[in-house]
Formats: C-alpha cells, sequence, structure tokens
C-alpha cells in the first residue's frame, strides 16, 4: 500500500540576517500516479475503440429511423383505409383523420422532423382526398431506394 501523498509547501523561515531562508520540498519519486505515455496509450486506446463505435451508432439511428416511418406510414395508410370503408369517400386532408379521430395526432417525419412534410397522393380517379401519403425526404433508404417511393 502507497503511503498518501501530501502537496509540497514552501517555507519560510524567519532569519536574524537581512533575507530569510526559504526551504523547498523534496520531490518525492515514491508518490502514486500516472506517467503520460500511461496517459497517451489510454487515450490511444479510447480513440480506436470509438473509431469503431461510431460508425455502427450512426448507422443504428438510421434504421431505427427508418423503421420508425415504415411504422408511421403503415398506420397513416391503415386510417385513411378505415376512413374510407366508414364513409366510402377519402379524407381530404390529414388533419381530418386526426379531427375524426382516426389518428390521435399527424405523426412527425422521423427524417425531416416535420409532420407538415408529408406527400399526399390523390386518388386515381381524380377525386378529392388523401389517397396514400409517402415522406417529403429526398433522401436515399439504406437499400437504395428513395424514401419518397415507400
Amino acid at each position: 500500500m502507497h503511503k498518501a501523498c501530501s502537496n509540497p509547501t514552501i517555507k519560510i523561515e524567519p532569519d536574524n540576517r537581512k533575507f530569510n531562508k526559504i526551504s523547498l520540498p523534496k520531490l518525492n519519486w515514491n508518490c502514486p500516479g500516472f506517467t503520460l505515455i500511461e496517459l497517451l496509450v489510454v487515450m490511444a486506446i479510447i480513440a480506436t475503440l470509438l473509431s469503431i463505435v461510431a460508425p455502427r451508432y450512426f448507422k443504428s439511428l438510421d434504421r431505427s429511423k427508418e423503421t420508425v416511418l415504415r411504422q408511421d406510414l403503415n398506420i397513416m395508410r391503415d386510417a385513411i383505409d378505415k376512413f374510407y370503408g366508414d364513409t366510402g369517400k377519402y379524407p381530404l386532408s390529414l388533419d381530418e383523420l386526426v379531427e375524426r379521430r382516426y389518428l390521435r395526432a399527424v405523426p412527425v417525419d422521423p427524417l425531416t422532423e416535420s409532420a407538415e412534410t408529408w406527400v399526399v397522393i390523390s386518388p386515381p380517379n381524380d377525386t378529392e382526398g388523401v389517397y396514400d401519403v409517402h415522406s417529403g425526404s429526398p433522401e436515399k433508404a439504406q437499400d437504395g431506394t428513395p424514401y419518397e417511393a415507400w
């Protein structure tokens, strides 16, 4: 077990002469601690581990955003289908699904981080309404397909 190191102090002792006597403490080389080399080696190991982990972390963030987008699209498409099944027409906007309580709220697009960027597709027979919904993000997914095509 190592003896605890104390902080060195400078003592000034009064002397009868014109100048005071200053005694400096002796250096204690047996004091436990880390050398600069040891600290640099530890920092290099940490940097290496971070360079391995960081890309995986960001890839998992992208995967989770894609999963949330797929789930949000499925929920909104299911609500549109239920609305059509109940009323015989498509909703005029996504907000109408919220007003009629088919959705609690229009979900936020996880890629654009806004609930206002959804791309609304009209029905094929040129009637008004929301037939389908796509993401408003111009980016591409990890599999190479654009998010607008999901």
